[in-house]
């Protein structure tokens, strides 16, 4: 090659190179979305929270992306997949699967920053350190189920007075809900003269036993 003609290329070459880089855009901010149950019974869940997102000027794949992890009813399997997100370097995660996928972020990352929507008070679980000042990398809604427990129970009793027994149906691999759901109903189903019977079930294949318990309870009852 001639000294002329390689001087013309690495020219042509080199004013081509700003043209590169302007071409390359820079990745779209990445949402982890980490839920204990499975995709299919989150359609409406998933539906508002896109919504959200637009209500933010977000745009699922124009400026924005999410990358899903479901335990598929499987809790066991939340703190590898959040650890999968922490590993993706997604800039925040939507723990959108109750406690247990609260926990599972927040024991998978210090940096990250983490929003969760839970049923029990966040201080108590550990999440926060407060609720006007959360402190650390959360953040998120609580609906405090646990602290309404008993009044829904005391709206049931009205609903059907001549009930005498309760079934409480809880997920034993989320025993921190459990335990306190228990403490919560457990007094005010003896004010209320109900007896207070558990039943539990932690995948779709536990229903079954289950229904059929509670077809036994109303046997005893007869």
């Amino acid at each position: 090659m001639r000294r002329r003609e390689f001087i013309t290329l690495l020219g042509s070459a080199a004013s081509s190179w700003p043209l590169a880089v302007r071409a390359r855009e820079p990745p779209l901010p990445l949402i982890g979305f980490l839920s204990s149950a499975s995709a299919d019974l989150y359609t409406v869940r998933l539906r508002v929270f896109h919504n959200g997102l637009k209500d933010q000027e977000y745009v699922v794949g124009q400026n924005v992306a999410i990358e899903y992890r479901w335990a598929e009813g499987q809790n066991n399997r939340l703190p590898a997949l959040a650890a999968e997100l922490v590993h993706r370097q997604v800039d925040v995660i939507a723990a959108g699967g109750g406690t247990p996928a609260a926990l599972a972020a927040k024991a998978a990352t210090a940096t990250i920053p983490i929003v969760f929507a839970i049923g029990v008070d966040p201080i108590k679980i550990g999440l926060v350190a407060s609720l006007n000042r959360p402190g650390g990398n959360l953040t998120g809604i609580t609906s405090l189920n646990v602290e309404v427990a008993p009044k829904r129970l005391e709206v049931l009793r009205e609903l059907i007075p001549k009930a005498t027994i309760i079934a409480l149906l809880i997920n034993p691999t989320n025993p921190s809900l459990a335990e306190d759901f228990l403490r919560a109903l457990q007094p005010a189903a003896s004010t209320l003269g109900l007896q207070l019977h558990v039943l539990q079930a932690s995948t779709e294949q536990d229903f079954d036993r289950v229904f059929a318990a509670l077809a036994q309870l109303g046997q005893t009852r007869s």
